[in-house]
């Protein structure tokens, strides 16, 4: 008998319901695969815990019989971060989709990790409250898979990223052993703050199992505007205007080649009578109409718009959002080769000029579409595959782009992850971002609460242990 079957035998033989265990092929297809197409995935078995008991008997099992444990949530990620390349367990928290409790009196939903986020709105919209941190996977992915990657979207510039607004939370580390950390405390100055190790930790130290989240009121007075601009650096004059004289909520920004490829997958009208360059997706939040208007004419007559719309009704929002937030899904049939990458907000046309330079001139058959959040100084950069390249031969090249795009973004300052997480893709590049000795102490981290190594190895860092 294998070890796999040996764990299997023991989860059994632990209470663990056949029906939370499943080793068919079509399972094994669905959740052995995230949104990233790099790397291969090769799971041995797909686990369903519904409880925190039963979390920790597969963790327990796990480190028994030495079979490395791979968490999942919605799967929506990009960096391979819920990928089982060298056989090991998926643990699906999708069973775990349960609303626990809401306080009204500390605006604050407990659920368990398996919530769909939109679900999570939907609830803090009924009772009167916003769960602000906004994205355009929220219809699939699953809160702990938030917390596990810190989550950002496209509301940063005004509410912040997932950390922001986790009140607690209740972990299964690699020991098998439960931590509840923070218990939702506005205020507790007792010793180190372990609940911040475990946002952005991609599931290496311990399984998000229970997240509290902190609610905070409905925005009012919301103004979508859709802008057209010339260059970069009006770009920024037109993000310093709305930052000082309004509360911004969202500064979106995509190239005129993302909007041709998002308006021929969904079919809207141009919203523009005439062609720019670049694009901006505006809200802000509390400003009258009036005034929000009469920064637009400003402007427009400072030379800093082409043209431009307020939107005049939630339809007309929706479809405004709908330009930005489906390029993700309108780009597919191209096979792009996914980069996000952040830096200082003033450094952002440097980054944009200094790549697409580069790109222009070492791969000039290489064609991008760009997007990203402005107002956060995160960038997406999407390299389309020409028609002449294989699909190996595509991310060999694009590799390669890899080490050139990485240099340009640490001699700026910036990180090589601005909100996908380290996963598989981008660990080999972590030493553009993290120096040696940040490296080393992560790895000390993980010794910690993973002493066998077995919760999603191979992710951030290479695994110090093998199996």
């Amino acid at each position: 008998m294998s070890e796999i079957e040996k764990f299997i035998e023991h989860l059994q033989l632990d209470g663990i319901p056949l029906a939370h265990l499943s080793t068919r092929p079509e399972d094994l297809q669905k959740y052995g695969r995230d949104w990233s197409t790099q790397n291969p995935s090769h799971p041995c078995c797909i686990l369903f815990p519904d409880s925190i008991e039963e979390i920790q008997k597969m963790v327990l099992g796990a480190r028994k019989y030495k079979i490395p444990l791979v968490p999942s949530g919605g799967r929506t990620g990009l960096s391979g971060g819920a990928l089982a390349p060298n056989g090991e367990a998926i643990v699906s928290l999708e069973r775990m989709n349960k609303i626990l409790e809401f306080n009204p009196i500390d605006a604050t939903l407990c659920c368990q990790a398996g919530v769909i986020t939109q679900e999570i709105q939907i609830f803090a919209e009924a009772q009167g409250l916003c769960y602000p941190v906004d994205f355009a996977a929220k219809g699939s992915s699953q809160i702990g898979g938030n917390v596990a990657t810190n989550a950002g979207g496209i509301k940063v510039v005004r509410y912040g990223l997932t950390r922001n607004w986790v009140a607690g939370l209740r972990v299964v580390t690699g020991t098998g052993e439960l931590l509840e950390l923070n218990r939702s405390l506005v205020k507790d100055a007792t010793g180190y703050d372990l609940k911040h190790l475990f946002l952005g930790s991609e599931g290496t130290l311990g399984i998000i199992a229970e997240v509290t989240l902190q609610l905070t009121s409905l925005p009012k007075s919301v103004e979508t505007l859709l802008l057209g601009v010339s260059d970069l650096e009006c770009i920024m004059k037109l993000f310093r205007l709305f930052r000082n004289e309004t509360r911004l909520m969202a500064f979106e920004f995509f190239t005129d080649l993302a909007l041709h490829l998002v308006r021929k997958h969904n079919g809207l009208p141009d919203p523009l009578p005439s062609p720019c360059p670049y694009y901006l997706v505006v809200e802000t939040e509390g400003s009258p109409r009036e005034r929000i208007l009469s920064l637009f004419e400003k402007a427009m007559e400072s030379g800093w718009l082409i043209d431009g719309v307020i939107s005049e009704n939630a339809a007309q929002t929706r479809d405004l959002w709908r330009l930005r937030e489906e390029i993700g899904e309108a780009i597919i049939p191209k096979e792009p080769y996914k980069n996000d990458v952040s830096v200082k907000i003033s450094r952002v046309p440097d980054l944009l000029r200094e790549v697409d330079t580069l790109i222009r001139r070492d791969y000039p058959d290489f064609q991008v579409v760009w997007f990203g959040h402005v107002g956060d100084g995160n960038l997406h950069i999407n390299v389309m595959k020409p028609e002449a390249l294989t699909s190996s031969e595509f991310q060999k090249r694009c590799e390669h782009v890899n080490e050139k795009l990485f240099q340009v973004v640490e001699k700026m300052g910036g990180s090589i992850s601005a909100e996908h997480g380290v996963g598989i893709t981008k660990r080999a590049y972590l030493h553009h971002t993290r120096s040696q000795s940040e490296i080393d102490s992560m790895k000390k981290i993980k010794d910690v609460f993973d002493p066998d190594h077995i919760l999603n190895p191979g992710k951030i860092f290479i695994n110090n242990k093998s199996f």
